[in-house]
């Protein structure tokens, strides 16, 4: 009886022992793969998410990259290729960190980190066709240091910007597209009406070549302001030839060069060619450049006086909003070439 019991105190004491031990094993086991890169594997539960490393990589073949949740599996060679902050994380001079699977965490977006990888591999690579992913890269490309990715991008942006330097001048389709994109513009803003389909009578001798060179002088100046005014042109509107001026998103100026004549017992229509005016007026609106204008009107109110002998001015809308609000309308006056009096018989002008 005694030796049953003795035998049993010894079982129960053998079990006692060995169970902690079993359980420290299967533990052991199935946390053995928490964190790969400590040799410590129970130093500190706040390790156990991650931690910083930095030891070389050199030694290992491969690099798995978490790049802003993307992943990416290369070799160390690709990555050492140039000097930059990629080589640095492979010979351990730049601290990183390493989750705990593995995953070197970069704390960029990895949208065109395959791009930069290829780069890398190849020493070239396609980049985006729209600007704004262009620029994106370029960031990316600095940020990492990549010298050679950084001057590649930037000899793109500017052969894109030398392809697109050319002045494009949009062309009215109706009158709230005409309305939005004056509202909208930061630029002074030079509209030409030319509509020749209002004209109901026939024109005087010098209307044609009149009419050619205000199409002429809107070209010109299309060319020389390019980028500082927003030059459209109207082909819609009620006017054959009508100059207008806007800054600020309102119209500052008008300068008609149409009129109706009587002229062989019949109407005809007269275009000239006011070319000072359109200059002092082209001239005059570069005040609203840049968010100018407010000081610039009052500039315009005291010495804007027009050329003598050039036209008749009006001003319209000067009203309870004072000064500012007016609108300089320029209709055209000169003498008449004896070529286009017919017969003899005195020319009247009419509105």
């Amino acid at each position: 009886m005694i030796q049953v019991w003795n035998d049993m105190r010894a079982a129960n004491k053998h079990y006692l022992i060995s169970t902690p031990l079993m359980s420290a094993e299967a533990s052991g086991s199935s946390c053995g793969n928490v964190v790969t890169v400590s040799g410590s594997a129970a130093s500190s539960s706040s390790h156990v998410g991650q931690e910083k490393a930095g030891r070389s990589l050199a030694g290992s073949k491969y690099v798995k990259l978490n790049v802003g949740g993307t992943l990416h599996y290369t070799t160390v060679q690709t990555l050492s290729k140039e000097d930059s902050l990629l080589r640095s994380i492979c010979d351990g001079s730049t601290e990183v960190t390493i989750d705990s699977e593995g995953w070197v965490v970069l704390d960029r977006c990895g949208r065109h980190f395959s791009l930069v990888l290829n780069f890398l591999r190849d020493g070239t690579v396609p980049l985006p066709e729209t600007t704004r992913e262009l620029e994106e890269v370029l960031k990316e490309a600095q940020y990492y240091r990549l010298q050679g990715l950084v001057q590649h991008c930037l000899t793109t942006l500017e052969k894109r910007r030398e392809v697109c330097r050319g002045c494009h001048i949009p062309m009215i389709t109706s009158a709230k597209e005409e309305q939005r994109m004056i509202a909208t513009c930061r630029k002074p803003v030079v509209k030409l009406q030319n509509n020749r389909g209002n004209n109901k009578y026939s024109y005087t001798s010098n209307s044609d070549d009149n009419l050619l060179k205000n199409i002429e002088l809107f070209d010109k100046l299309g060319l020389r302001f390019n980028g500082r005014v927003l030059f459209i042109k109207d082909v819609l509107g009620d006017e054959i030839c009508c100059w207008s001026f806007y800054g600020e998103g309102r119209k500052i100026a008008e300068v008609c060069c149409t009129s109706i004549v009587y002229a062989t017992e019949k109407k005809q229509t007269k275009v000239e060619f006011p070319e000072a005016r359109i200059f002092e007026e082209t001239l005059n609106i570069l005040i609203y450049e840049n968010g100018r204008g407010s000081g610039g009107m009052a500039l315009l109110e005291s010495g804007g006086v027009s050329s003598p002998g050039v036209g008749q001015s009006e001003e319209e809308g000067a009203g309870v909003g004072g000064g500012d609000r007016r609108v300089r309308r320029i209709h055209v006056r000169r003498h008449i070439m004896h070529d286009e009096r017919g017969h003899g018989q005195q020319t009247v002008y009419k509105d």
